[in-house]
Protein backbone atom coordinates (compact mmCIF):
# COMPACT_ATOMS: atom_id res chain seq x y z
CA UNK A 1 0.00 0.00 0.00
CA UNK A 2 2.89 2.36 0.78
CA UNK A 3 5.10 0.99 -1.98
CA UNK A 4 6.55 3.63 -4.31
CA UNK A 5 8.36 1.19 -6.58
CA UNK A 6 8.55 2.47 -10.17
CA UNK A 7 7.29 5.91 -9.14
CA UNK A 8 9.19 9.09 -10.00
CA UNK A 9 9.19 12.00 -7.55
CA UNK A 10 10.24 15.58 -8.32
CA UNK A 11 11.16 17.48 -5.15
CA UNK A 12 11.85 21.22 -5.25
CA UNK A 13 14.20 22.49 -2.58
CA UNK A 14 15.33 18.88 -2.37
CA UNK A 15 18.95 19.59 -1.50
CA UNK A 16 18.47 19.99 2.24
CA UNK A 17 16.15 20.26 5.21
CA UNK A 18 12.55 19.16 4.75
CA UNK A 19 12.93 18.46 1.03
CA UNK A 20 15.87 16.12 1.50
CA UNK A 21 14.17 14.41 4.45
CA UNK A 22 11.13 13.67 2.28
CA UNK A 23 13.31 12.58 -0.66
CA UNK A 24 15.08 10.04 1.57
CA UNK A 25 11.71 8.67 2.68
CA UNK A 26 10.70 8.21 -0.95
CA UNK A 27 13.98 6.45 -1.72
CA UNK A 28 13.42 4.11 1.24
CA UNK A 29 10.06 3.12 -0.25
CA UNK A 30 11.36 2.41 -3.75
CA UNK A 31 10.85 5.65 -5.69
CA UNK A 32 13.26 7.36 -8.03
CA UNK A 33 13.81 10.96 -6.95
CA UNK A 34 14.81 14.19 -8.67
CA UNK A 35 16.32 16.78 -6.35
CA UNK A 36 15.66 20.23 -7.86
CA UNK A 37 17.29 23.23 -6.22
CA UNK A 38 19.38 26.32 -6.90
CA UNK A 39 22.60 25.77 -4.95
CA UNK A 40 24.93 23.32 -6.67
CA UNK A 41 27.19 22.69 -3.67
CA UNK A 42 24.21 21.64 -1.54
CA UNK A 43 22.87 19.53 -4.41
CA UNK A 44 26.19 17.73 -4.63
CA UNK A 45 26.12 17.00 -0.89
CA UNK A 46 22.52 15.77 -1.04
CA UNK A 47 23.37 13.52 -3.98
CA UNK A 48 26.16 11.94 -1.95
CA UNK A 49 23.84 11.37 1.01
CA UNK A 50 21.30 9.51 -1.13
CA UNK A 51 23.99 7.63 -3.03
CA UNK A 52 25.30 6.45 0.35
CA UNK A 53 21.86 4.87 0.87
CA UNK A 54 22.68 2.57 -2.06
CA UNK A 55 20.31 4.35 -4.45
CA UNK A 56 22.63 6.23 -6.80
CA UNK A 57 20.80 4.86 -9.86
CA UNK A 58 17.48 6.21 -8.54
CA UNK A 59 18.45 9.83 -7.92
CA UNK A 60 19.04 12.82 -10.19
CA UNK A 61 20.14 16.28 -9.04
CA UNK A 62 19.25 19.26 -11.24
CA UNK A 63 19.86 22.94 -10.68
CA UNK A 64 16.53 24.74 -10.80
CA UNK A 65 15.32 28.21 -9.92
CA UNK A 66 11.61 27.76 -9.23
CA UNK A 67 10.95 31.45 -9.86
CA UNK A 68 12.13 31.03 -13.48
CA UNK A 69 9.67 29.16 -15.69
CA UNK A 70 12.34 28.17 -18.22
CA UNK A 71 14.46 26.70 -15.42
CA UNK A 72 11.52 24.66 -14.14
CA UNK A 73 10.75 23.44 -17.66
CA UNK A 74 14.38 22.37 -18.15
CA UNK A 75 14.41 20.51 -14.83
CA UNK A 76 11.23 18.60 -15.67
CA UNK A 77 12.53 17.88 -19.16
CA UNK A 78 15.62 16.34 -17.53
CA UNK A 79 13.33 14.29 -15.27
CA UNK A 80 11.45 12.85 -18.24
CA UNK A 81 14.69 12.18 -20.11
CA UNK A 82 16.21 10.28 -17.17
CA UNK A 83 13.19 8.48 -15.71
CA UNK A 84 10.48 8.63 -18.39
CA UNK A 85 7.97 10.82 -16.57
CA UNK A 86 6.83 12.09 -13.19
CA UNK A 87 4.26 10.68 -10.74
CA UNK A 88 4.84 12.74 -7.59
CA UNK A 89 5.66 16.42 -7.16
CA UNK A 90 6.67 17.94 -3.85
CA UNK A 91 6.43 21.73 -3.98
CA UNK A 92 8.82 22.43 -1.14
CA UNK A 93 11.11 25.28 -2.24
CA UNK A 94 10.73 28.27 0.03
CA UNK A 95 12.30 31.30 1.63
CA UNK A 96 11.54 33.80 4.36
CA UNK A 97 12.29 37.46 4.98
CA UNK A 98 11.60 38.90 8.40
CA UNK A 99 11.03 42.33 9.91
CA UNK A 100 10.08 43.50 13.40
CA UNK A 101 6.64 44.58 12.11
CA UNK A 102 4.82 44.06 8.79
CA UNK A 103 5.18 47.65 7.51
CA UNK A 104 8.97 47.39 7.85
CA UNK A 105 9.20 44.61 5.27
CA UNK A 106 10.33 46.03 1.94
CA UNK A 107 8.36 45.55 -1.26
CA UNK A 108 11.36 43.70 -2.70
CA UNK A 109 11.43 41.22 0.17
CA UNK A 110 7.65 40.78 -0.04
CA UNK A 111 7.83 39.92 -3.74
CA UNK A 112 10.76 37.55 -3.24
CA UNK A 113 8.88 35.52 -0.62
CA UNK A 114 5.58 35.43 -2.53
CA UNK A 115 7.30 34.51 -5.80
CA UNK A 116 9.38 31.75 -4.22
CA UNK A 117 6.78 30.24 -1.90
CA UNK A 118 3.54 30.62 -3.82
CA UNK A 119 3.90 31.72 -7.44
CA UNK A 120 6.53 29.06 -8.07
CA UNK A 121 4.10 26.41 -6.85
CA UNK A 122 1.73 27.38 -9.64
CA UNK A 123 4.59 27.34 -12.16
CA UNK A 124 5.82 23.88 -11.18
CA UNK A 125 2.28 22.48 -10.99
CA UNK A 126 1.32 23.92 -14.38
CA UNK A 127 4.29 22.28 -16.09
CA UNK A 128 4.21 18.99 -14.17
CA UNK A 129 0.48 18.26 -14.33
CA UNK A 130 0.38 17.49 -18.08
CA UNK A 131 3.17 14.95 -17.51
CA UNK A 132 0.99 13.02 -15.05
CA UNK A 133 -2.06 12.65 -17.27
CA UNK A 134 -0.55 10.04 -19.62
CA UNK A 135 0.53 8.00 -16.57
CA UNK A 136 -3.03 7.65 -15.31
CA UNK A 137 -2.75 9.95 -12.32
CA UNK A 138 -0.35 11.45 -9.83
CA UNK A 139 0.26 13.17 -6.52
CA UNK A 140 1.07 16.75 -5.59
CA UNK A 141 2.32 17.43 -2.08
CA UNK A 142 2.54 21.13 -1.29
CA UNK A 143 4.57 22.27 1.69
CA UNK A 144 2.81 24.96 3.67
CA UNK A 145 3.51 25.83 7.28
CA UNK A 146 1.83 26.08 10.64
CA UNK A 147 1.70 29.77 9.63
CA UNK A 148 -0.84 28.65 7.05
CA UNK A 149 -3.09 28.46 10.13
CA UNK A 150 -2.09 31.56 12.06
CA UNK A 151 -0.22 34.76 11.29
CA UNK A 152 3.18 36.11 12.21
CA UNK A 153 3.98 39.70 13.14
CA UNK A 154 7.60 39.29 12.04
CA UNK A 155 7.06 37.17 8.89
CA UNK A 156 3.97 38.62 7.17
CA UNK A 157 4.92 37.65 3.61
CA UNK A 158 5.79 34.12 4.68
CA UNK A 159 2.49 33.70 6.54
CA UNK A 160 0.53 35.15 3.61
CA UNK A 161 2.28 32.89 1.10
CA UNK A 162 1.74 29.80 3.21
CA UNK A 163 -1.92 30.64 3.72
CA UNK A 164 -2.13 30.82 -0.06
CA UNK A 165 -0.59 27.36 -0.33
CA UNK A 166 -3.60 25.86 1.47
CA UNK A 167 -6.12 27.55 -0.84
CA UNK A 168 -4.12 26.70 -3.95
CA UNK A 169 -3.99 23.08 -2.78
CA UNK A 170 -7.78 22.97 -2.40
CA UNK A 171 -8.29 24.57 -5.82
CA UNK A 172 -6.05 22.05 -7.59
CA UNK A 173 -7.56 19.15 -5.65
CA UNK A 174 -11.01 20.03 -7.00
CA UNK A 175 -9.77 20.65 -10.55
CA UNK A 176 -7.59 17.57 -10.93
CA UNK A 177 -9.64 14.87 -9.19
CA UNK A 178 -11.20 13.80 -12.49
CA UNK A 179 -7.71 12.94 -13.73
CA UNK A 180 -6.94 10.73 -10.69
CA UNK A 181 -4.51 13.33 -9.39
CA UNK A 182 -4.60 13.97 -5.64
CA UNK A 183 -3.35 17.27 -4.24
CA UNK A 184 -2.61 17.70 -0.55
CA UNK A 185 -0.51 19.87 1.75
CA UNK A 186 1.78 19.30 4.70
CA UNK A 187 2.06 22.10 7.25
CA UNK A 188 5.38 21.76 9.10
CA UNK A 189 5.83 23.27 12.52
CA UNK A 190 9.16 24.27 13.96
CA UNK A 191 11.65 22.03 12.16
CA UNK A 192 15.43 22.16 12.52
CA UNK A 193 16.65 23.46 9.13
CA UNK A 194 19.02 26.06 7.77
CA UNK A 195 16.12 28.52 7.61
CA UNK A 196 15.21 28.12 11.29
CA UNK A 197 18.86 28.36 12.30
CA UNK A 198 18.76 31.90 10.87
CA UNK A 199 15.59 32.57 12.86
CA UNK A 200 17.42 31.48 16.01
CA UNK A 201 20.16 33.99 15.40
CA UNK A 202 17.71 36.84 14.76
CA UNK A 203 15.18 36.04 17.50
CA UNK A 204 16.96 33.99 20.21
CA UNK A 205 14.29 34.51 22.89
CA UNK A 206 11.47 33.36 20.59
CA UNK A 207 13.59 30.44 19.43
CA UNK A 208 14.14 29.27 23.02
CA UNK A 209 10.46 29.58 23.91
CA UNK A 210 9.26 27.31 21.10
CA UNK A 211 10.38 24.02 22.64
CA UNK A 212 8.52 24.84 25.86
CA UNK A 213 5.27 25.53 24.01
CA UNK A 214 5.44 22.43 21.80
CA UNK A 215 3.53 19.54 23.46
CA UNK A 216 6.02 17.03 22.08
CA UNK A 217 8.72 18.90 23.96
CA UNK A 218 11.15 19.24 21.09
CA UNK A 219 11.79 20.79 17.70
CA UNK A 220 11.00 18.59 14.73
CA UNK A 221 13.54 17.00 12.40
CA UNK A 222 13.21 16.82 8.60
CA UNK A 223 12.69 13.06 8.77
CA UNK A 224 9.58 13.62 10.91
CA UNK A 225 7.74 14.64 7.74
CA UNK A 226 8.81 11.67 5.63
CA UNK A 227 6.12 9.26 6.81
CA UNK A 228 3.26 11.63 6.02
CA UNK A 229 4.80 12.43 2.64
CA UNK A 230 5.10 8.74 1.78
CA UNK A 231 1.45 8.24 2.72
CA UNK A 232 0.34 11.14 0.52
CA UNK A 233 2.54 9.92 -2.35
CA UNK A 234 1.31 6.34 -2.22
CA UNK A 235 -1.86 4.45 -3.13
CA UNK A 236 -2.80 4.51 0.56
CA UNK A 237 -4.09 8.07 0.03
CA UNK A 238 -6.11 7.55 -3.16
CA UNK A 239 -9.27 8.94 -1.52
CA UNK A 240 -7.49 11.81 0.22
CA UNK A 241 -7.37 15.14 -1.59
CA UNK A 242 -7.48 18.81 -0.66
CA UNK A 243 -6.40 18.30 2.95
CA UNK A 244 -3.67 20.10 4.89
CA UNK A 245 -1.95 18.09 7.61
CA UNK A 246 -0.03 19.88 10.40
CA UNK A 247 3.20 18.13 11.39
CA UNK A 248 4.22 20.27 14.33
CA UNK A 249 4.34 18.18 17.50
CA UNK A 250 1.00 19.67 18.55
CA UNK A 251 2.19 23.29 18.47
CA UNK A 252 -0.80 24.59 16.49
CA UNK A 253 -3.54 22.99 18.58
CA UNK A 254 -3.09 25.14 21.66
Amino acid sequence: MFDLQDKVAFVTGGNGGIGLGIAKGFIDHGASVVLAARTKSKLDSALIEISDMGASERVLAVQCDVTDRDSVQAALDSTVERFGGVDIVVNNAGTNKRADEPHLLSDEDWRDVIDTNLTSMHTVTSIAFPLMKPRGGGKFINIGSMMSIFGSSYAPAYAASKGGVVQYTKSCAVAYSKYNVQVNAILPGWIVTEMTDEFGRLFPERYAAIEGRTPSGRWGQPQDLAGTAVFLASSASQFVSGVSIPIDGGYSVQ
